[in-house]
């Protein structure tokens, strides 16, 4: 391989470690700041703030004392409280007088030592709350009676007379009661290249004719899917597969379900050009409305009718309220898969550690920044709910030790804190390294 042939893939490589350090960071910075900030309101001083571990190349004091540090390697981040013996907060230091022990964690109550720890995956929550109700907020919501905005790209083929501002009142006799009424019209139509539309136009009713309403236009291609390793972008529209056209994306999903993961040969058109691109569908672990799992054979790929849909602003109060919900959704999908996982019902391959997390920071920023800042808001959900597992080392584990504190109205014993971090470390490294194989080499 030449110098040339090189540079292509140094800086894909380049882009998704940038976009992994910049979405870990910002996780990360939430994470320690809901520590330190809820840890100084109790009465806890925070000596170092730091973002990344080993050498540090940025560093300052502010007027309370805190040092805020920049290190090297941006795989993390702590906050190390006075007296601590180390930046997980086991353990004391010895180095502190009686006066001084209430601004210590060791020291201070019950309650503030508990405060100080959940604050941590808390503020987690609270950023994916954010970002969820953020990006609701920025999409909005479709106006009622369904009227079109702007058409999508597809290929010349696909003529309508259809224009942005159209009402739409029925596709092919089937009315629309509501904008809702597109989710589920689709059973409702013949499978037919071209159909008649009913809209109304500055008052007037007409019939235009148009494409098949849920075309084979790429809305979403997911990250490490066949699809995104054969490098689909959003727009592509599908025009055949193995030789065969098509134009509805059911079609699509009938012939990848049928090819049984055998490689299918895709006709691509993306922005006036035509391409070939070889995938073979991958058995796939999809979450279900009700709960639980089923496989299916899928290239990573969704879609969407032809136009985007004229929108509405949605207020603050119910995006967070919608925001809220999307985070309950992803705890609940998350715990329920890895219920699953242990049990045997789906594949460890649902499992992603630091390579596969990188690589799909890679993709998501690739497909743009309201898509990989959505990331953001999952993985940041994903690491609060981690930290609240109850394994030594980790939040959960310290709030474990505190909820034996208060019952026994006794902390655990220094050697027996000892000993569980060491058992939590040993798991939390184990499972890394699992995942770190499952990404590399068993589940590429």
């Amino acid at each position: 391989m030449d110098l040339m042939q090189f540079l292509p893939m140094f800086g894909n490589f380049a882009f998704m470690i940038a976009a992994f350090v910049v979405a870990l960071s910002i996780i990360v910075a939430i994470h320690e700041y809901g520590h330190y900030i809820v840890g100084r309101w109790c009465g806890i001083h925070a000596e170092v703030f730091s973002l990344g571990f080993g050498p540090v190349i940025y560093s300052r004091v502010d007027r309370r004392g805190t040092r805020w540090q920049v290190a090297a390697l941006p795989l993390g981040g702590y906050v190390k409280f006075l007296g601590d013996a180390n930046a997980a907060s086991v353990g004391s230091d010895g180095q502190v007088d009686d006066a001084e022990m209430r601004r210590t964690m060791l020291g201070a109550p019950l309650w503030a030592r508990t405060a100080t720890v959940a604050a941590g995956p808390a503020f987690n929550f609270v950023l994916a709350i954010a970002i969820f109700a953020g990006s609701i907020m920025y999409q909005g919501r479709s106006v009622d009676p369904l009227t079109f905005g702007e058409l999508r790209p597809l290929p010349p083929s696909y003529t309508t007379d259809l224009r942005a501002g159209d009402v739409m009142l029925a596709v092919e006799g089937v009315p629309f009661a509501d904008a809702d009424a597109t989710r589920s019209i689709a059973e409702q139509l013949p499978l037919q290249e071209r159909m008649s539309y009913t809209i109304l136009r500055d008052g007037d009713e007409l019939t235009v004719e148009g494409p098949y309403y849920f075309p084979t236009a790429v809305l979403s291609v997911s990250p490490r899917s066949a699809a995104d390793d054969a490098d689909i972008k959003i727009n592509d529209v599908i025009t055949a597969i193995d030789g065969a056209p098509v134009f509805a994306f059911s079609q699509v999903q009938e012939m990848v379900l049928a090819a049984d993961g055998a490689p299918l040969e895709f006709t691509v058109w993306r922005d006036g050009d035509t391409l070939q691109k070889t995938i073979a569908p991958r058995r796939v672990d999809v979450p279900l409305p009700e709960g639980g799992f089923e496989t299916r054979w899928l290239i990573g790929i969704t879609g969407t009718i032809f136009f985007d849909e004229k929108t509405e602003a949605i207020g603050p109060l119910e995006a967070v309220q919608l925001g809220a919900q999307g985070l309950w959704n992803t705890v609940t999908t998350s715990l329920s898969a890895l219920q699953h996982i242990i049990f045997g019902q789906i594949s460890t391959c649902n499992l992603s550690g630091p390579v596969g997390i990188a690589e799909t920071s890679g993709s998501m920023a690739e497909q743009g920044a309201q898509s990989f800042i959505w990331f953001i808001g999952a993985l940041s959900a994903a690491v609060g709910l981690i930290n609240l597992f109850p394994i030594p080392v980790l939040d959960g584990g310290h709030l474990v030790f505190y909820a034996y504190e208060a019952v026994s109205r006794r902390k655990p014993s220094d050697q027996a804190v000892k000993v569980f971090m060491f058992v939590g470390l040993a798991l939390i490294l184990s499972m890394m390294s699992f995942t770190i194989l499952n990404d590399t080499i068993l589940c590429p």
